[in-house]
């Protein structure tokens, strides 16, 4: 036979993967009517017609002739044991809620996602329509062996005309007559491979019969070609009846080169060939949408199809290596006559028509099981309108246009012809199918979710990971090229709908096993371990209106230096006289807000009478364990006219905002647009103060952020580099409003500041900007004694800056002030506290000017070139009065104290954050 002796058959998957159905519960007609196949119709046939193919019928000779009884029964005791552990895996997800249409794919896009199970549908899909068009071109070998000119057997009637655009017609007749049955439904094809099931089982039957019932005889092998294109000598292999001189020659393996493809035969080669053709275990899976009782029919029909079908291979490798020979006489009939059935058979001709319904059926299965998967990927929208033919359905829930989409790939397929290589293809694509579904059974389990409770439990975590184990050792024993090639084509259809985006609503098993890990980590967090090695900034961020906070929150989301960083909002009411809370239908669009801005931040918000009894409530409550807030972050309090970002942000522009019809609303309508000028505000300059006091008391530190605004959008960007032009950023790590505090010294707050600068240095958009350090010096200081102490303490804390110092004492009454006593624990001024404060404030734009001048010579010193200017001020804040009726007085003098400076960080810090040790 032409389907004997030819090559295709070597690496291929007949009878792969039987039937998906439409999704029911997606809406299409005749959804609810279209379950009623049986466990035996709708799992137990067409799962045993897949896992027979046509191996069953003509390679049992080949294995047995190559590997031997022995090796023979270990093949298939491993192949099974693959198989086994992907159908435990299969039966736990199908029995753990309603599985619709798509089989497998549903399966796995449903617990992995969209982006692992699109990809791995899509293959899923195309291993399903190569291997249809692999059915189709053997059954017409199989057909052209017997009824072709050009056929060699001996019993040949040679009737039909053969060439390529012959072979290509009578495939694409016997693929329209697939695709009729498959167009007209369901039913149909379950009644028709009901039909192919009686004819396989009654052609085994007849197989199984003539072992017994067929005396010994001699069989004519095919001539092998001899040298000049002569035939050798006519041989025979032997048939010998129930021997146990045969059987005992068969025990051991005995590789030898495949007569029909001339190479040689190893251990590996022809296991692949007998697990290629009995791994359609999905077939009763794909089936979901039709069957009564998913959740009872799969399990028992997929492990009874499995036990019968192991059995009848296990009987017919004992049976071959009982009564045929390999090793005597001129020739081997085992390893020369893959058709040896028919030879032996009572009724050949039975035999032939197994092996054509075993064609029929499996191209069958795969183009009604490719079209099933179609129509479940097209309904779930994740290619877009490339697959918007596939949706069409007919009254009954037919999805017609999915099979005319398949079947028109099956005919393009055929016009290859043959098809050896893509065979191991589409073995390969079915076994990352069926890795995926070992991994999504393992990770429900390895998630501990309290709704994973399958009724089939003869699972566990180890028999899922040794099936993907088991799965991705085939792929590449079968062919490492395609193993690997499968691999980077599923990345790169994942990394495709990753960035297409996809439904959020079908749940990420991956958000589980997050949950879980990120909890057991949690608890090993133990705060009383910290150490100021390994400290870092945790940042709670209070936002009243992002619309005018986006800069603030990016260069936030820049300070964090991969600690916590929380988004804090505070809506005013009380729950009491609300009838519901009405924080919770926020959360999403702040969600959306963090996208959009790409800030790896968290949101917490709540709902309080006030602004500053919501801002204790989140300093306290957020964060869990050792991963919580430790600075807090606000906006400056002063009259400045709030900016509405969102305007001028391309991220927050309304065509990104743009939705299709349905689509969820652009972020400018979610969120109000900033208060007028001189409307009221949320928050009164009392209570602002009160909440950086609140904040030191609870020993956070404290960010004031001022005129972020004016940052340029590269210097908040999440790219490398920002601009090319030099930049400094300046530390004034001493409190310029209390002098006193001794010239040249830098206590725990200025460390702070100095850390902080440090950690944005560290950021690519900052690694232009150079850090200074200014020292201020009283005007009874010899200069150079506190420069030195700070370069030695900037080298022990590995901290590359410039240091310069300023005369500390030239503005106008600060001796005066000093010796009145105005700068200590008693008290503020008020003119002359104001005084020193612009005096303060002139010193550092006098220092920002230098800088913008080309150094201290400015232009008086004839450069006339422009330096590089200050893009960021770091300000020692002092702690707020004990008084609270200073406050005022206090925001009064920060206002001066920062007034022009630019984008300016005004920084209070508790904690110690550095450390010389290793």
């Amino acid at each position: 036979m032409a389907s004997e002796n030819s090559p295709l058959l070597a690496y291929r998957l007949l009878g792969e993967e039987g039937v998906a159905f439409p999704a029911n519960g997606a809406g299409g007609p005749g959804a609810t009517s279209a379950r009623k196949l049986s466990t035996f119709l709708g799992v137990v046939v067409p799962t045993v017609l897949s896992m027979f193919s046509v191996v069953v019928f003509m390679r049992i000779g080949f294995v047995v002739g190559h590997a031997g009884l022995l090796q023979a029964l270990a093949m298939l005791l491993v192949a099974y044991f693959i198989l086994a552990l992907t159908v435990l895996s299969v039966c736990a997800i199908a029995t753990n809620g309603a599985v619709r249409g798509g089989g497998a794919y549903f399966m796995i896009s449903r617990t992995l996602g969209p982006e692992v199970g699109g990809s791995i549908g899509l293959m899923f899909y195309l291993a399903n329509i190569c291997g249809c068009a692999i059915c189709v071109l053997g059954l017409v070998e199989a057909v052209l062996d017997v009824f072709g000119a050009d056929a060699t057997g001996p019993n040949g009637l040679r009737v039909l005309p053969q060439g390529y655009g012959w072979n290509l017609l009578y495939g694409s007749l016997l693929l329209g007559l697939v695709g009729g049955v498959c167009t007209l439904g369901a039913g149909l094809y379950a009644r028709a491979s009901f039909l192919t099931f009686l004819l396989v089982s009654g052609s085994l039957a007849s197989v199984l019969v003539s072992f017994v019932a067929v005396a010994p005889r001699d069989i004519p092998l095919t001539p092998l070609p001899g040298p000049n294109g002569s035939s050798l000598p006519p041989r025979v292999g032997h048939f010998t009846g129930f021997n146990s001189s045969t059987l005992k020659a068969n025990l051991a393996g005995s590789y030898a080169r495949d007569y029909t493809t001339g190479a040689m035969m190893t251990f590996v080669s022809v296991f692949a060939v007998l697990f290629n053709g009995c791994t359609g275990i999905m077939a009763g899976a794909n089936m979901s949408g039709e069957l009564k009782d998913p959740s009872r029919a799969i399990p028992l029909g997929t492990i009874v199809a499995v036990a019968y079908t192991f059995f009848v291979y296990a009987l017919l490798f004992f049976l071959s290596s009982f009564t045929c020979d390999r090793c005597l006489g001129r020739g081997t009939l085992l390893q020369e006559d893959y058709g040896f059935f028919r030879a032996i058979s009572l009724w050949p001709p039975l035999v032939l028509i197994g092996v054509y319904a075993t064609s029929l059926s499996a191209s069958m299965s795969s183009l009604i099981g490719a079209s099933r998967i179609l129509h479940a990927l097209a309904q779930d929208d994740l290619f877009g309108v490339i697959l918007a033919p596939a949706k069409v359905v007919s009254r009954g829930g037919n999805p017609w246009g999915a099979v005319l989409y398949s079947w028109g790939l099956v005919q393009l397929v055929l016009l290859a012809g043959k098809l050896n290589t893509l065979a191991a293809v589409v073995t390969v694509f079915y076994l990352v199918a069926y890795a995926a579904v070992d991994l999504s059974c393992l990770s429900l389990e390895w998630a501990s979710a309290p709704n994973f409770r399958p009724t089939f439990n003869l699972f566990s975590w180890h028999t899922c990971l040794l099936g993907v184990a088991s799965c991705l050792l085939m792929m590449f024993l079968i062919s490492p090229g395609a193993a690997g090639g499968s691999l980077l084509l599923m990345g790169l259809l994942s990394a495709l709908l990753t960035a297409r985006g996809g439904p959020s609503s079908w749940g990420y098993v991956s958000q589980a096993l997050l949950f879980h890990q990120v909890r057991k980590y949690l608890l090993r967090l133990d705060v009383r371990k910290d150490h100021v090695k390994f400290w870092r900034p945790q940042l709670l961020l209070l936002v009243g209106n992002p619309r005018g906070s986006l800069p603030l929150l990016r260069l936030a989301n820049q300070l964090k230096k991969g600690g916590l960083y929380v988004l804090g909002h505070v809506t005013l009411g009380d729950l009491d006289s609300l009838p519901s809370d009405p924080v919770q239908p926020q959360y999403g669009a702040w969600l959306s807000l963090v996208d959009r801005a790409q800030v790896k931040a968290f949101v917490d918000l709540t709902l309080s009478p006030s602004v500053r009894q919501g801002a204790q409530h989140l300093l306290r409550i957020s964060g869990l364990g050792g991963m919580k807030p430790n600075t807090l972050v606000l906006g400056f309090y002063d009259d400045a006219p709030p900016q509405d970002h969102f305007l001028t942000d391309p991220a927050f522009s309304e065509p990104a905002d743009g939705t299709r019809e349905g689509g969820p609303p652009a972020l400018s309508t979610l969120f109000s647009p900033p208060r007028a000028p001189g409307s009221p505000r949320a928050l009164s300059p009392q209570d602002y103060v009160a909440t950086v006091a609140d904040a030191l008391k609870m020993n956070k530190n404290v960010v004031l952020a001022r005129a972020c605004g004016a940052l340029p959008p590269e210097r908040l960007s999440r790219g490398s580099g920002g601009t090319s032009q030099p930049h400094h950023m300046d530390v004034w790590p001493l409190n310029l409003l209390r002098p006193r505090g001794g010239p040249g010294y830098v206590d725990v707050c200025g460390l702070f500041l100095l850390q902080m600068a440090t950690i944005l240095g560290m950021v690519p958009a900052w690694h232009s900007a150079r850090l200074r350090i200014f020292l201020c010096l009283g005007p009874q200081e010899a200069p150079g004694a506190a420069e030195e102490r700070l370069r030695a303490l900037l080298s022990q804390l590995r901290i590359r800056a410039e240091v310069q110092e300023v005369v500390w004492g030239e503005g106008a009454g600060i001796r005066e002030l000093e010796e009145e006593g105005y700068f200590e624990n008693s008290g503020w001024g008020d003119a002359e506290a104001e005084a020193l404060a612009c005096s303060a404030n002139a010193l550092i734009r006098a220092q920002q000017g230098r800088s913008r001048s080309g150094g201290p010579g400015g232009p008086e010193g004839g450069d006339e070139e422009e330096g590089p200017a200050t893009a960021l001020t770091f300000l020692y804040l002092p702690r707020p009065p004990a008084d609270p009726a200073r406050y005022l007085r206090y925001l009064a003098l920060l206002e001066i104290l920062s007034r022009d400076l630019g984008p300016t960080l005004l920084i209070h810090g508790v904690t110690p954050v550095t450390c010389t040790d290793l």
